[in-house]
């Protein structure tokens, strides 16, 4: 069974930053593109960014270029999303996912999700 564990949500206020951490098996970690993606309440889910299972590659949404990074630790099977420059709109529940799929161009989907983590930014 695929276990993909988020943790590092809150509540933030606006201008300021939080790190999500996913972390997974060792057999999905290095087989994978990992990512995250976002759903806001009564909004469909979106794609926030993602990473190549090498590490190499990484790609982001539009909406959150140049205010998020997405990285990995793998000694510790972790995939990492530092967001900055929070706004209220970055408010949604963020869930990691392993196996990204439907390209269009970025990732709609993927195969494997977590239980999500929730980020609240207030104004």
């Amino acid at each position: 069974q695929v276990q993909l564990v988020e943790s590092g949500g809150g509540l933030v206020q606006a201008g300021g930053s939080l790190r999500l951490s996913c972390a997974a098996s060792e057999r999905i970690f290095s087989s994978y593109a990992m990512g995250w993606f976002r759903q806001a309440p009564g909004k469909e889910r979106e794609f926030v960014g993602g990473i190549s299972w090498t590490g190499e590659d990484t790609w982001y949404a539009d909406s959150v270029k140049g205010r998020c990074t997405i990285s990995r630790d793998v000694a510790k099977n972790t995939v990492y999303l530092q967001m900055n420059s929070l706004k209220p709109e970055d408010t949604a529940l963020y869930y990691c996912a392993a196996g990204l799929t439907k390209w269009r161009p970025r990732p709609t989907g993927a195969d494997h999700w977590g239980q999500g983590t929730q980020v609240t930014v207030s104004s």
